[in-house]
């Protein structure tokens, strides 16, 4: 019997979701070490603010964005390893016998990172406005917040399961977070780029992407409707999905013809 391609997605997404909520260990430090993380620069660095030329006078909202991104990132581990894990268990060689689409496979694993960010970004936006924070675009920026962080935690989710079929290893998927955590703090996190005295650093800043998905992210909390800031963002974002998931196609035709 033939089962659309629809409802493939739909049954590995579900197993996706249910397989990651069921994982505290996935779910909090993907959820609590961002909020720790928050907490920090926002005490530490506040007198950040008196520096001339600073986008505004509460750290705590400039601080926030990087939260959403910094989740995001998590993403890598979320769908990279649990597809990893699948590949080490024979999960995925059971599944190559199966009719079930490739397309399916790669985007249901992507369902549970999709799921945990957006319950993360909701999270993440009601700690930070109890605690002080503010939405310059009011409530349809808040709301853009959700999905812009579900397509940057899709984003790295992508490039954790490009990691995965082509390594086939947890451990690896687990290597490239690292990598992707200091390039989060060789991006403008911590300082706008235009305030950034040290000329390598501002330049890596200006040439690593992670800086324009917190600028996007932030542009909605301390600046309002930013178009250009939200364009290069969502785009680059969805560059990186894009990207990532096709080369994932070509890792995962190669994966199935070793099994």
């Amino acid at each position: 019997m033939n089962v659309s391609l629809a409802t493939q997605i739909w049954s590995l997404s579900q197993r996706s979701v249910v397989k990651t909520l069921k994982q505290p260990a996935v779910i909090v430090p993907t959820l609590v070490f961002p909020l720790f993380f928050l907490a920090i620069n926002a005490s530490g660095l506040d007198a950040s603010t008196k520096i001339k030329g600073f986008p505004t006078d509460s750290y705590l909202t400039f601080a926030l964005a990087t939260t959403f991104v910094q989740a995001g990132i998590s993403g890598v581990s979320v769908a990279g390893g649990a597809l990893a894990e699948d590949i080490e268990t024979g999960f995925m060689s059971r599944l190559s016998l199966t009719p079930m689409k490739g397309v399916a496979v790669l985007l249901g694993h992507l369902a549970g990172t999709a799921a945990l960010a957006l319950i993360g970004a909701i999270i993440y936006l009601a700690v930070g406005l109890a605690a002080g924070a503010s939405v310059k675009a009011g409530v349809g920026g808040a709301l853009l917040l959700l999905p812009l962080s579900v397509l940057i935690a899709l984003a790295f989710g992508s490039i954790g399961v490009f990691a995965a079929l082509r390594t086939g290893s947890a451990e690896a998927v687990q290597a490239v977070f690292p990598v992707l955590f200091v390039m989060l703090f060789l991006s403008s996190m911590a300082m706008p780029r235009n305030l950034i005295e040290i000329d390598w650093f501002r330049t890596i800043a200006t040439y690593n992407p992670l800086s324009y998905l917190i600028e996007a992210v932030r542009s909605l909390l301390i600046e309002g409707w930013d178009a250009e800031a939200l364009a290069l963002g969502i785009g680059i974002a969805a560059v990186i999905t894009v990207v990532a998931m096709a080369a994932s196609v070509s890792a995962l035709k190669l994966r199935l013809l070793r099994t």
